[in-house]
């Protein structure tokens, strides 16, 4: 601590000097008015006045410098000692002082007033009983130690009160510190929560979104590319297939503009349309509409799951129809399998194309990666593979869990 700082330590305001002029004034009025009542003819009544004025106006300083309060009251009490053979009314400042350094006055520097006050407290009881001629009795030994044990304890009982105050205060402000530390630090977990969950939020929408339009693509190109294939001999197939490609477009525009919509401000300005997302009863048209290739095989009944459940089951079958549509190839077929039990949903999409190609072209994207994360998000297990007999299998394993519908 610089010295500039522990002789005028930081914290002392209008007010304190206020309070403090006005200690200094009470104090006054009740210590150097009686002198100041006996006049000044004498000598020695004009210096007792003189140090009972110098004793009591440092209290002005008291908050505002502590140690430069102790060392004027010192001095003006050495000069007391001088001046006056009988205790004064102003040592009624020492405790004052005493308590103001132990209060303000930080580190080992505040136990010089103790020292000063112990000594004090020795030189203070002789100079009253120096000119006594029978000082040196057994009485006047008894009254000496009592009078330096209560000069001691006007000094030490305050300085332990003062000290006692300010180990409380600093307690007080490390509990404030330690309270602001951890309010900051839940306001920094807060963030990156925040951040987290706006992260997944982008991730999900990102995987809704490469589902929806991947699935849709696909489903579009290939219902074309068999419109075209057939638009002479069969106008009536090439025209049921202009119907899908339009129906499987505006299902696509429909779900975008409700995955998009909660990323406006205000959705009401927008007009988003928020229609419901798809359950698993939705499973058997998206397969109808996807190829004619594709067959659909229901074991069970539907359970009662919830909404995020439902999708999930309903993308890994989007996207294992989409993958099977832009990598098996023209002549595949698909068998697709969802069984409903009591504990779990289990879906397997069984193809007969290309593999191996297959899989190289699907690992290349983000289409096994997205569903994975949604299959483990619900607690269930994905498997991707190359069947041994030629052809690709998806199954999925989903865990109801006991959840209601939403």
């Amino acid at each position: 601590m610089q010295l500039r700082e522990l002789l005028f330590p930081p914290g002392a305001t209008k007010q304190d000097w206020l309070l403090d002029a006005a200690l200094a004034g009470g104090m006054g009025l009740l210590t150097i008015l009686p002198y100041g009542l006996r006049g000044v003819g004498e000598v020695s009544n004009t210096w007792q006045l003189i140090a009972a004025v110098l004793m009591v106006w440092p209290l002005v300083l008291r908050r505002h410098s502590p140690l430069l309060t102790m060392v004027a009251v010192s001095l003006a009490g050495l000069l007391q000692l001088v001046v006056s053979d009988t205790p004064m009314a102003t040592l009624a400042v020492i405790p004052i002082v005493s308590y103001t350094v132990a209060r303000w006055v930080p580190g080992s520097e505040a136990r010089l007033v103790v020292a000063i006050g112990a000594i004090g407290s020795v030189l203070g009881p002789l100079r009253w009983i120096i000119d006594d001629p029978a000082y040196i009795s057994l009485k006047s030994g008894v009254w000496l130690v009592l009078a330096w044990f209560v000069c001691l304890g006007l000094v030490i009982t305050p300085y332990a009160i003062g000290r006692r105050v300010r180990e409380s205060t600093e307690a007080d402000q490390d509990r404030v510190a330690v309270a602001e530390e951890r309010y900051q630090r839940l306001l920094a977990e807060r963030e990156q929560e925040a951040r987290l969950a706006e992260s997944r939020a982008r991730s999900q929408i990102a995987r809704e979104l490469h589902d929806i339009v991947a699935h849709s693509l696909s489903v579009m190109i290939v219902q074309a590319e068999g419109g075209r294939a057939v638009a002479d001999k069969k106008p009536a197939a090439a025209k049921e297939a202009l119907t899908t490609i339009a129906e499987t477009g505006r299902e696509a525009l429909t779900e975008m503009r409700r995955i998009v919509g909660v990323l406006r401000d205000d959705p009401a300005e927008g007009q988003a349309d928020f229609a419901p997302a798809p359950t698993l009863g939705d499973i058997q048209e998206l397969v109808l509409r996807a190829s004619d290739r594709a067959t659909l095989e229901v074991r069970g009944q539907p359970p009662q799951v919830s909404a995020a459940l439902a999708l999930t089951a309903y993308r890994v079958v989007q996207e294992a129809l989409t993958n099977f549509l832009k990598h098996a190839g023209p002549q595949a077929t698909a068998q697709v399998t969802v069984t409903y039990g009591m504990r779990d949903i289990t879906i397997d999409v069984l193809d007969n194309g290309a593999g191996g190609k297959t899989k190289a072209a699907v690992a290349a994207g983000h289409g096994l990666r997205g569903m994975n994360e949604r299959v483990t998000s619900m607690g269930g297990q994905l498997l991707t593979r190359s069947r041994p007999s030629g052809g690709y299998q998806v199954t999925a394993v989903l865990p109801i869990r006991g959840t209601t519908s939403s």
